[in-house]
């Protein structure tokens, strides 16, 4: 809080009022042994312009994605963002606006998640999106309960290519869900058995396209194996801008998809919050979790908005919810929404193309550094590096030279000593031949 009006005085009558005599009586349900001793770590008490200076001080050691030449990724990824996209979602309407129970006075809200549902089913090639999850890592883990009940199985089996905060998510989920998950080991080469990994127990197959080293992978043998197992396909796709260069998930035989859609219309914003997509077969439509919003018409005949199918304990009996976490994140759909309809179909392909561009460009300056190598045949606009040092302290050999210069695979996956030199490199549209320049200088002088 940046105010806190509370006096001593206050504090006392409010701790009368409650019945107690101090705040410790307050935690005594907490056993001392999980309870701290002592002072933190932090400096004493100070004014308010005090305390303003020293976090302005702190804040300034930070090098920000906007102040330097950023190639990091690793599934948020740093885009141009339109000015009208930030206008237009703090129109009070849109900045306000909350849950739409009543479609009657929300019809703008429903428009717009019609719409996003849309866009989504689109790009995924697939029949049916839902009006969003909270992030991608969420939806992923809601894929595979919807997997579970439509197979009435309860077994996925997870790529070593997929995001390991998505893997994370996912195993936590399904543990408390009852279910079972076999996570195949980091695959950096992008080469795995999935197919011999699936069984009659199977209920599904998680994969990520282009996966968490950068690969692009061809779903339809998968698909093929899955199905021919009586198991569900699930791609999940953690860069957005990619579906407008590659083939649909949909088309190659995927039954669910799931993706991040920070990259169109949402910022970095320091982690958060993001935007769950999540899409699926028609034959699943039931089995979805979320809302759906659906087009009708009214007495009259004009076209209106409603929810609908919407499984969610506030609706029907919580034993029978599909999801009790869907909340939509609504202002983010919304950005998404108008970031995808500025670009429309020529501009989103152009623009996932320049990404790729990019990228190409980056890779053959980065690895005519003696000892470093590209691991990757195929790529969007990511790829892994293998350096000749450990990448964690390269990484920051860089950003003393004013370089964001990727993420270490070791930052997320920190327990594999195979991977310590591992980096991973992102390059988009924002990026110019001169950060390109300035990228491949900085590396082979840390790396010198």
């Amino acid at each position: 809080m940046r105010y806190l009006p509370l006096t001593q005085s206050d504090r006392t009558d409010m701790l009368k009022t409650i019945g107690v005599a101090s705040i410790d009586d307050l935690f005594i349900d907490v056993p001392p042994s999980a309870r701290r001793t002592g002072s933190l770590d932090l400096p004493p008490h100070q004014g308010e312009i005090e305390v303003e200076r020293q976090l302005r001080a702190m804040a300034a050691k930070n090098l920000a994605a906007g102040d330097a030449p950023f190639f990091c990724g690793a599934g948020a990824y740093r885009h141009h963002i339109p000015a009208s996209v930030d206008h237009l979602i703090q129109r009070s309407e849109f900045l306000t606006s909350y849950t739409p129970y009543q479609p009657e006075i929300s019809q703008g809200t429903l428009q717009y998640l019609f719409e996003f549902q849309t866009q989504v089913a689109m790009l995924s090639g697939m029949d049916i999106a839902n009006a969003s999850m909270y992030d991608g890592a969420t939806a992923c883990a809601e894929a595979v309960l919807m997997a579970n009940r439509a197979t009435k199985r309860h077994k996925a089996i997870l790529s070593g290519g997929l995001h390991p905060q998505y893997r994370a998510v996912t195993e936590t989920t399904a543990h408390f869900a009852g279910g079972l998950v076999q996570a195949m080991a980091a695959c950096p080469e992008g080469v795995e058995d999935l197919i011999n990994a699936i069984d009659d127990e199977t209920a599904c197959v998680v994969v990520q396209t282009p996966d968490f080293f950068g690969h692009l992978r061809d779903l339809r043998p998968l698909a093929e194996a899955a199905h021919a197992k009586g198991a569900l396909l699930v791609a999940v796709t953690t860069e957005t801008l990619a579906l407008g260069a590659i083939i649909p998930p949909g088309e190659m035989g995927a039954d669910i998809f799931v993706g991040e859609g920070q990259s169109l219309g949402v910022g970095l914003n320091f982690g958060g919050p993001y935007l769950g997509l999540f899409a699926a077969r028609a034959a699943l439509q039931r089995q979805m979790p979320g809302r759906l919003c659906g087009e009708t018409a009214d007495a009259q005949g004009r076209r209106g908005y409603v929810l609908t199918l919407s499984a969610r304990e506030q609706h029907i009996r919580r034993e029978k919810a599909t999801s009790n976490i869907c909340t939509n994140s609504g202002l983010c759909c919304l950005a998404f929404t108008i970031h995808v309809t500025l670009l429309g179909e020529a501009g989103f392909t152009k623009l996932a193309l320049l990404n790729h561009q990019s990228a190409i460009m980056l890779m053959q300056e980065l690895t005519q550094i003696p000892g470093v190598t590209c691991l990757n045949e195929s790529f969007f606009n990511e790829f892994t590096l293998r350096l000749p040092k450990t990448a964690a302290p390269v990484v920051e050999a860089l950003a003393a030279r004013g370089i964001l210069g990727g993420v270490p695979v070791s930052r997320l996956i920190p327990d594999d000593p195979a991977l310590a030199n591992l980096l991973l490199v992102a390059a988009s549209e924002t990026n110019t031949d001169q950060d390109r320049a300035a990228f491949a200088s900085a590396l082979r002088e840390a790396l010198s």
